[in-house]
């Protein structure tokens, strides 16, 4: 904690007075870019590998990048969809998974994460990925988490759909959905074409 309490104060120090006009506008209400919808790993951080400003994403952060089908789960992830899409009017929302993520590999290998029946419950909502990469060479292959990865992410996007206030801004052309996956190890950042079905890196 002594680092933390460290941190806070250097910010308060040094990093806030070069933000203090940005945040006195931001006073007056919030207008972000996009939200995501990224995994609560403490490696993976969205304002860092999109060097974004404050005011600029709505995240929203679980294990595993989640998105219950609409009417599967009542709660905090259902809320804040509707509040960014409704409310926030958000004109994109990505899903960023990313390389070694825990919670994929316990939807590959269930039996690691027997002794954490919550999270077992919640990777159900993920249950189609792991099908998917059952289907596609099987959850042993050298190549398992890389494929269960991005096909978490391809579900996840098809479940963002089932909920009414996205379906409902995607007919009427106010939103975007975008699938990334980031290697925190290597900074690359992979998107999902849509066209082609397959991640390719961003920058091109």
């Amino acid at each position: 904690m002594e680092e933390i309490i460290a941190g806070v104060r250097a910010f308060q120090r040094d990093v806030y007075p070069k933000y203090q006009e940005l945040f006195a506008q931001l006073a007056a209400g919030q207008s972000p870019h996009a939200m995501v919808i990224t995994c609560s790993d403490s490696r993976v951080d969205p304002f860092l590998f999109t060097q974004a400003q404050p005011g600029q994403l709505f995240v929203l952060r679980n294990a595993g990048n989640i998105v219950p089908e609409y009417g599967a789960f009542v709660g905090g992830v259902t809320a804040t969809i509707e509040f960014a899409v409704v409310e926030l009017r958000v004109p994109n929302i990505i899903i960023c998974g990313h390389a070694g993520c825990g919670a994929v590999s316990g939807l590959l290998h269930p039996e690691r994460i027997g002794h954490l029946p919550e999270v077992t419950d919640w990777l159900r909502h993920a249950a189609k990925a792991r099908k998917l990469v059952d289907e596609s060479g099987g959850v042993d292959a050298p190549d398992a988490m890389e494929r269960a990865v991005a096909a978490n992410v391809e579900v996840q996007l098809d479940n963002l759909r089932t909920h009414p206030c996205v379906a409902h801004a995607l007919e009427t052309d106010k939103i975007q959905l975008h699938g990334w996956i980031y290697d925190f190890v290597t900074g690359m950042v992979q998107a999902y074409n849509p066209q082609t079905q397959q991640f390719a890196p961003l920058a091109d």
